[in-house]
């Protein structure tokens, strides 16, 4: 009956840690990556394609992983933090054979040179018990840490989704811009073919012949950049997305590219949900309480200890209940002398804080230079983006004053076609200064962390 008792009770105690880690279980989970990214703010754009390489990128990107791995394992070192604040069991079996060469004496008593067996089989348990709450605030400061692991794949969301947005309109640039530097190439062969008929006939020098030719190679010359640039910018892309497999990027025609109302100011508080700042506080928050656990390093220790289980001398007589073993005390410790090991710790975490204090302050500093420089970006775009529309409709109505010229009889082919070249490179200007606008949209999403600064009334 005894024996029947003493299982019960190690069943217990081997239940104990278990049951606590299906109660840590139950804990909600880490938000949707959805979350880190406002995936309806990039619905906006109305740009399906863009949607879709999103998504493909959340599913394959290799940082995305390495940053989903990093945050598992700091969940991980949490588990293994707040392991510290259970009871430790162990099971450490011995099995034995002694053997004596001489006579062992006690007082009077001699014992002759023996050999004998032992089986020891005991399940020991160790407990540190928290009474300063050490190991509960080291388990603190582990969540801490995690919460700061978890902005840094939140910010690896926001910069891989911003990266992808950015090559990706870039992209659609490079394809409109080489469909007019294509045209342009077209209308320059042909004007210098008309140059050299010119020539031929008398009707222009040679210096205007030689100087059509060399425009020619040079808008010859910028057509094979831009193809470059939009290999380059695939590539990318497809970095990004994380699968070799991938050989065209889907994207959207450039004339059905929705242009951006940017935001005339953005309150200084929009850098309140930057990855950096939250994870600047954190660090603070950890640092705080590493300085509270370094403090109560100084403090004794009690080990509470218990030890159940068998111990016999030969193997038919192990578990009979005149082999059971069992014993518990307590243990207090205090270190008298650690060469000042804990006082230089404890200093180590003071200067830790206080420097956790100035980069949380250098964050804020860069924070706002970066929201400004974003703005001024922005700005800048802006205008430029009005400058060459005005510009854009001059040379347009340029072009057709030479028309109505061409048909009545006082302008000529090459006048038109001059006409024409200038105002496909009115055009360049024009697509160039839109898809910064884009662009600048997306690094002021960047510079405030994410968040939906732009309502959607905004989007033309």
């Amino acid at each position: 009956m005894k024996i029947y008792k003493i299982i019960f009770i190690l069943l217990i105690l081997a239940a104990m840690p278990m049951s606590v880690q299906a109660k840590s279980k139950s804990k909600p989970l880490v938000a949707d990556k959805i979350e880190y990214v406002n995936l309806d703010w990039w619905k906006q754009f109305g740009d399906e394609n863009l949607n879709k390489n999103l998504m493909f990128a959340y599913e394959n990107n290799r940082d995305l992983k390495i940053a989903t791995a990093s945050t598992k394992q700091a969940q991980q070192v949490v588990k293994m933090a707040f392991a510290d604040q259970l009871p430790q069991l162990t099971f450490n079996p011995q099995i034995s054979r002694e053997f004596t060469s001489s006579e062992i004496h006690f007082g009077g008593v001699a014992i002759p040179d023996y050999n004998q067996n032992r089986f020891l089989l005991p399940i020991t348990m160790t407990y540190e018990a928290d009474i300063w709450g050490e190991n509960y605030l080291r388990t603190k400061s582990m969540k801490e840490r995690l919460e700061m692991i978890k902005q840094d794949e939140r910010a690896s969301y926001i910069a891989i989704t911003t990266a992808l947005a950015s090559n990706y309109y870039n992209l659609i640039k490079a394809d409109k811009l080489i469909e007019n530097q294509e045209k342009l190439v077209d209308l320059q062969t042909k004007l210098v073919k008309l140059y050299e008929k010119k020539y031929e006939g008398g009707l222009c020098p040679i210096q205007q012949v030689l100087n059509s030719r060399q425009l020619l190679t040079l808008y010859k010359e910028d057509l094979n950049n831009l193809k470059e640039k939009q290999d380059v910018l695939e590539n990318q892309l497809k970095v990004i997305l994380g699968d070799r497999n991938v050989t065209q990027i889907n994207r959207t025609s450039y004339d059905k590219i929705k242009t951006v109302n940017l935001p005339a100011d953005i309150k200084t508080e929009a850098i309140q949900n930057r990855p950096d700042l939250i994870k600047s506080e954190y660090y603070i928050k950890k640092m705080g309480i590493d300085v509270k656990v370094a403090r109560r390093e100084f403090l004794p220790k009690f080990v509470v200890f218990g030890q159940v289980g068998f111990n016999a001398y030969s193997l038919s007589k192990v578990f009979g209940s005149h082999s059971f073993l069992s014993n518990i005390g307590v243990m207090p410790s205090l270190d008298l002398f650690t060469g000042g090991k804990k006082m230089a710790m404890l200093r180590y975490k003071k200067l830790e804080y206080e420097k956790a204090l100035e980069m949380y302050e250098k964050t804020i500093l860069t924070s706002i230079q970066e929201v400004n420089d974003a703005m001024m970006s922005a700005k800048t775009a802006r205008a430029n983006l009005q400058s060459s529309k005005e510009r854009y409709k001059i040379e347009n109505d340029k072009y057709a004053l030479v028309e109505k010229r061409l048909a009545i009889g006082t302008s000529t082919d090459v006048e038109i076609m001059e006409a024409k070249e200038a105002l496909i490179m009115s055009e360049k200007s024009e697509i160039s200064n839109k898809i910064n606008t884009i662009i600048s949209a997306i690094n002021i999403y960047k510079a405030v962390g994410g968040v939906d600064y732009m309502p959607y009334e905004e989007l033309l």
